[in-house]
């Protein structure tokens, strides 16, 4: 176990103090609900850190009694039955604190937008790409999350050329951030007569979600273009004038929404775009912060190849982490609880690992 941080331990105990005393003493509406978002987020590392003081402090009395020659047999026999368990609690209470005081990822509390595009494989990949977003879909539901489409693109035999929806809820994003990256399927399509195996793939981007606080974007860098609706799509495009592009001039990114509403579209396509800016923006600082990030669980390389689904086998194996399961069918109903536990863990241990050689 790395060394303890005790001064930021003791700082976060006076402030959880301060703020239990301030929110007791009625301040105004308005300062009361930025106390209680401030006292809910360092909440369960107070009462962490003072359960390790309590279990340190049990530990000691059990150590002065065992070095007491005065202490008697039965009270001896005691402290040595249970000091075994005080300490493992102190090693839990421990590791349970070094995780809360790893850096937090300013994004993690904010809901996502999740993009899903077909790649190599053609029909394949693009009923592939569907089956991911109802495993999404799914393991959204299992969170208690909104899950919304904001625009899609039909594939010729079902599934989806691309997809976007807008993932809403507490912790999205801090749970689906490693999932960007090329998902890579393998197995016989229904309309493989040779029973031959066929191996094809689709791109995941999760980005949190930006508010308009987050990243400015000044009308005269936009160009908004009103068009027809064209194109795959079936009930996701009509044949109305409403189909939205916005192009974002300084850095070339075009977002296009294509529901019924021109309203709506505009609406969506800016959220869209203000998620891409905000996300290079992040990539960008990230990658000024550390050059090794590329290796990193999360890196946000849309490139990179980060899981293969394995039907005949049902085996889902995540290239990252070398995580390996035999229960890819539960997977695509939305079981993804396990490997994200794994990803966040690993991602954790990386950082754990980081603060250990700087320090």
């Amino acid at each position: 176990m790395l060394s303890l941080p005790r001064d930021r331990m003791d700082q976060v105990v006076k402030r959880f103090d301060l703020l239990e005393a301030q929110m007791a003493a009625g301040p105004s509406p308005e300062a009361y609900v930025k106390m209680a978002s401030e006292y809910a987020e360092i909440q369960d590392l107070a009462q962490k850190v003072r359960a390790l003081r309590a279990a340190e402090t049990e530990r000691d009395d059990l150590e002065a009694m065992l070095g007491d020659k005065a202490t008697d047999a039965d009270m001896r026999a005691l402290a040595e039955a249970d000091l075994p368990a005080v300490e493992d609690r102190i090693e839990t209470l421990g590791a349970d604190i070094q995780i809360l005081l790893l850096p937090k990822d300013a994004a993690d509390e904010k809901n996502a937008i999740l993009e899903i595009r077909a790649g190599t494989g053609g029909d394949e990949a693009a009923l592939f790409a569907g089956d991911l977003f109802r495993m999404y879909e799914r393991y959204a539901a299992s969170q208690g999350w909104r899950f919304e489409t904001i625009s899609a693109s039909d594939g010729e035999v079902g599934g989806f050329k691309e997809i976007v929806a807008q993932v809403s809820g507490k912790g999205v994003f801090a749970k689906l951030k490693f999932e960007s990256g090329v998902h890579r399927v393998q197995r016989v399509p229904a309309t493989e007569a040779s029973g031959r195996i066929h191996t094809s793939a689709a791109t995941v981007a999760v980005l949190p979600e930006a508010e308009e606080v987050d990243i400015e974007i000044r009308p005269e860098d936009i160009r908004i273009d009103t068009m027809r609706a064209s194109g795959a799509g079936g009930q996701h495009v009509n044949t109305t004038d409403s189909a939205v592009r916005i192009t974002h001039l300084p850095t070339g990114i075009m977002v296009v929404s294509a529901e019924k509403s021109q309203h709506q579209n505009r609406a969506r396509a800016m959220q869209i775009l203000r998620a891409r800016l905000f996300d290079m923006e992040r990539t960008r600082l990230a990658d000024e912060r550390s050059e090794s990030r590329k290796s990193q669980v999360g890196s946000g390389d849309r490139s990179e190849r980060i899981r293969t689904y394995n039907f005949p086998q049902g085996r889902l194996t995540d290239h990252r982490i070398n995580l390996t399961l035999y229960k890819l069918d539960r997977v695509m109903e939305g079981e993804l609880d396990e490997v994200v536990d794994a990803l966040i863990a690993d991602h954790q241990s990386k950082l754990l690992a980081e603060m250990g050689s700087a320090g």
